[in-house]
């Protein structure tokens, strides 16, 4: 994995840079030593690091225009970073980059119960929002995983999603607002509270571009009434084949779970052994099922699903009493990941999307996969949309382990392709699906992509290195190429 070559005459003035961004940002908001820098020299995927020229922790957005304004004027590149939760290497730093640290932007701005939203600093966390308001009946649906850490900025980045997504959509689809600081130190305003907006959908091209447009200092969200009633099922299958046609059987009867996770046996296995959630441990495949809404309809959506799942093939079933029990079903899955690190020194965490009737053929190729490469796999997904997390299971110390699970998991995303899915879910592309973006688009879609990022950031100054397989200059994408002397289209008009 290679990343731009440092310039060398900005690592020569880190001292002077450091003293310029002290001006901005006083007191103990730059961090230069290399020993406080450990703490930042990766994201959540840990087998790359570089730790940065040096980092600064901004406390508003003027400190934020400032410090991009300067790093515009003086070329210097800026790596924005969250609560560093990224799987993706999103945030990994360069070493000729300043790391741009929002963890100060902190406080929750505004709770508008009439407008059902609420307005949240970037570094407020994604669980923080639904405490701010789950008193008043209300919280925010997007719940990944890491919600207890990741950050709501860092969300709005990788359009991050959760075990709710099904139903309730991911981030983009629950995001009003946003306030961002564009390079140049530009601060700009797209949504608000109002439910849409006239014009180009600029909300929705920086939902998702990881920090390669411009910077997010203010998120305004929608917040929903707690649903009446939520009950969830546990459903056991002999085969993942047969859990995922217990998905498509249950979607295709036009039933939308509040959210339908699937995890195979050592997935299960393992959040069992961390959490006792229950979970039968003599099924090779789990579904938990999420029916939420009005008392009436959630009784009479159990019975369906119970019986969908008992004609696909389901050998355990059992339906939550109360929400303890509801919450119980939902801990194993929500610490499957950390459960997995039990039993494996390593594993690389992957995230690919394809169609939900893909999901037999897809399992059934990871387990040829798994054998070829001689590496477990632990699977754990949202079954609903598709979205795969295939943990798969190294030795770092081993030599080779590294490389091999890299390449186990580049055939996870080729193969997610191949079947008419796409590279990424939830977790971004950053460094580690970088060099796989052409599997997915051609030269053309790249490019035009690449214009998206020079008319917002013409240096490439923002987060540099990532997404783009090839880093082209802004300039070169403008040229027309000429064959033999004559013009394309000569009769078109030029000015």
């Amino acid at each position: 994995m290679k990343m731009p070559d440092p310039d060398q005459s900005i690592l020569a003035r880190r001292e002077e840079i450091a003293d310029r961004l002290r001006l901005i940002v006083p007191g103990e908001g730059v961090i230069i030593s290399s020993q406080e820098l450990q703490v930042y020299e990766s994201d959540g995927l840990t087998a790359y690091r570089q730790p940065p020229l040096l980092a600064v922790l901004p406390e508003n957005t003027q400190q934020v225009s400032e410090i991009l304004k300067y790093c515009h004027t003086e070329g210097v590149k800026v790596v924005p970073r969250g609560s560093g939760t990224s799987l993706s290497g999103g945030a990994l730093p360069l070493a000729d980059a300043i790391l741009l640290c929002m963890g100060k932007f902190n406080q929750i701005l505004d709770v508008d119960y009439d407008n059902r939203c609420s307005v949240v600093q970037p570094g407020v966390t994604n669980l923080g929002i639904t405490k701010a308001v789950e008193g008043d009946g209300f919280y925010y649906a997007p719940d990944p995983s890491s919600q207890i850490a990741c950050s709501i900025g860092g969300n709005v980045a990788e359009n991050a999603g959760g075990v709710h997504c099904l139903k309730y959509g991911l981030t983009t689809n629950n995001l009003l607002g946003i306030e961002m600081v564009l390079i140049d130190g530009t601060v700009l305003r797209f949504g608000g509270k109002h439910f849409d907006g006239a014009g180009y959908d600029l909300l929705g091209l920086m939902t998702g571009s990881e920090g390669l447009l411009g910077v997010v200092t203010e998120v305004t969200v929608r917040i929903l009434p707690k649903p009446e009633t939520a009950r969830a099922l546990l459903l056991g299958f002999s085969t993942s084949e047969e859990g995922g046609a217990c998905v498509a059987a249950i979607i295709s009867e036009g039933i939308i779970p509040g959210g339908m996770e699937m995890m195979d046996k050592p997935a299960i296995q393992a959040a069992e052994a961390f959490v006792n959630a229950g979970y039968p441990l003599d099924v090779d495949a789990l579904l938990i099922v999420e029916l939420d809404g009005p008392q009436a309809e959630v009784d009479y959506l159990i019975e369906r699903v119970s019986d969908i799942a008992k004609k696909s093939g389901a050998v355990t079933s059992r339906i939550s009493q109360n929400e303890e029990e509801r919450q119980l079903f939902w801990a194993g899955r929500k610490a499957a990941f950390p459960a997995v690190g039990r039993l494996t020194p390593d594993y690389y965490c992957m995230d690919g999307t394809i169609p939900r009737n893909k999901l037999p053929l897809v399992l059934k190729r990871m387990r040829e996969m798994s054998a070829h490469y001689g590496l477990g796999v632990a699977n754990v997904f949202h079954a609903g949309d598709g979205n795969l997390h295939p943990l798969i299971m190294y030795d770092a110390n081993n030599p080779g382990e590294l490389e091999k699970a890299e390449d186990f998991g580049s055939d996870i995303l080729r193969l997610c392709v191949e079947v008419g899915g796409v590279l990424t879910g939830e977790h971004g592309v950053g460094v580690e699906k970088r060099d796989l973006m052409p599997e997915m688009f051609t030269d053309v879609d790249l490019k035009q992509q690449l214009r998206v990022k020079c008319a917002f950031d013409a240096k490439a100054l923002l987060n540099p290195g990532k997404v783009f397989p090839e880093l082209h200059r802004c300039a070169e994408l403008g040229r027309m190429h000429i064959h033999k002397g004559k013009l394309p289209f000569p009769d078109i008009p030029r000015f």
